[in-house]
């Protein structure tokens, strides 16, 4: 049997103020954004923002990503980093490089208004 290829994939978030969601998303993360979704790179990175009918809702991951993307290399996810610092996202953690027995691993990561946090990793050296 051959299997479909699934093409992208994006994040639901229920937020507390969709408007102010989608302007961070669009000023500080560099998404293009419209009343469906806030993407970036053609789905690299998708997320689709729905106002939460209740505050309680709004429930991001405990001490973990609510989303994971990965950067092709070390270099690229360094240039990430600076142009989410420009633009004013909210740092959650400094990219920070892990050794492993196959190679090191580079991440960082940032929240949003509500608090969930995306990660961003590479594990290629330029």
């Amino acid at each position: 049997m051959i299997k479909a290829k699934i093409e992208n994939s994006l994040t639901v978030l229920l937020v507390s103020d969709l408007e102010k969601s989608k302007k961070y998303y669009e000023d500080a993360l560099g998404c293009d954004v419209n009343e469906q979704w806030a993407v970036r790179d053609d789905f690299g990175l998708g997320f689709k923002l729905i106002q939460a009918k209740d505050i309680e809702d709004v429930r991001p991951n405990k001490d973990t990503w609510n989303t994971y993307a990965y950067v092709k290399t070390h270099n690229n996810l360094d240039a990430l980093y600076d142009e989410y610092k420009t633009n004013g996202a909210i740092i959650a953690s400094e990219p920070k490089v892990t050794e492993f027995d196959w190679g090191a691993w580079k991440e960082f990561s940032i929240k949003d208004l509500d608090g969930y946090v995306i990660g961003f990793g590479s594990g290629r050296k330029d």
